[in-house]
């Protein structure tokens, strides 16, 4: 299934969010909320210093969501929906066709990130996606991976475990030739 872009979007934008609280930590200072928006293209009020707090907050809320089954992913988006007055409405800004926000613009941030995922999530649930979502397989990370490809070949969390397990596999490689 493909999902509509922002869908996609809001859900690789809380996927990186939550595994951003793994070690080590890359969401620890105001800066860095700052290129997390300006990276994921957030529209609407800017962070403020008060906006790091509560985005590393919503964080463990993230990633229980997407690692959740089906049945139990959707009470995490009801609650999510219901304890922010979430209503849904079609908008259009800037170079971003029309598209769903369920929150308005000058929300904080944390409750804009919290209700686009767990909007996302319902069509995850809907179109019974949630095998999209997978542990990492490095075996000291407990990363979330959302895996947007057709073939559904994707294994690492990020770029970095990516890396790991390359290395790891080349070693290995090596250390067979060396026998």
């Amino acid at each position: 299934m493909v999902f509509a872009d922002d869908t996609a979007l809001a859900l690789e934008t809380g996927v990186w969010l939550a595994n951003s609280e793994l070690e080590p930590d890359t969401l620890t200072t105001f800066e860095q909320l700052e290129t997390f928006y300006d990276e994921w293209n957030y529209t609407g009020a800017r962070p403020t210093h008060k906006d790091l707090e509560e985005v590393r907050a919503i964080r463990s809320r993230l990633r229980a969501m997407f690692k959740a089954t089906r049945e139990g992913a959707a009470p995490l988006v009801n609650a999510a929906l219901a304890e922010n007055h979430a209503l849904p409405q079609v908008v259009r800004h800037g170079d971003v066709d029309w598209h769903i926000h369920a929150t308005t613009d000058d929300r904080p941030l944390a409750e804009r990130i919290l209700v686009e995922a767990a909007m996302g999530m319902i069509d995850v649930i809907r179109a019974d996606e949630m095998s999209r979502f997978d542990r990492c397989e490095m075996e000291d990370c407990d990363g979330v991976v959302f895996d947007l490809s057709r073939n559904r070949s994707r294994k690492y969390c990020s770029t970095t475990c990516t890396n790991r397990a390359a290395v790891q596999a080349y070693r290995a490689r090596q250390a067979e030739d060396d026998d």
